[in-house]
């Protein structure tokens, strides 16, 4: 079966639109794909807002210090172990 064309696109949030309305095996035969490395790719990054009491942050930044890191990197650091937990135990439901 001939696979569609993939359009330019604008941006990438133009190109999220149309991957998250389309279905990639219209334009793509995956039976043909290849494996790729790219160690150098580094992941998109959003900012945010979040509230949260001073003291968390007080205390965050206390076991930050201890742990001789920036205390957003220790938030980050544990929200990702926290939401792998959550992950691992919907998947044992």
């Amino acid at each position: 079966m001939k696979k569609k064309k993939i359009p330019k696109f604008k941006d990438e949030d133009k190109e999220r639109e149309f991957w998250a309305a389309h279905d990639s095996t219209d334009y793509i035969d995956w039976n043909n794909g290849e494996e790729l490395i790219m160690p150098n790719l580094k992941p998109s990054l959003k900012t945010i807002s979040l509230r949260v009491p001073q003291s968390l942050i007080d205390e965050l930044k206390f076991l930050a210090n201890k742990k001789d890191i920036p205390y957003q990197s220790l938030l980050k650091m544990f929200l990702v172990e926290r939401v792998e937990k959550e992950l691992k135990n919907l998947s044992k439901k």
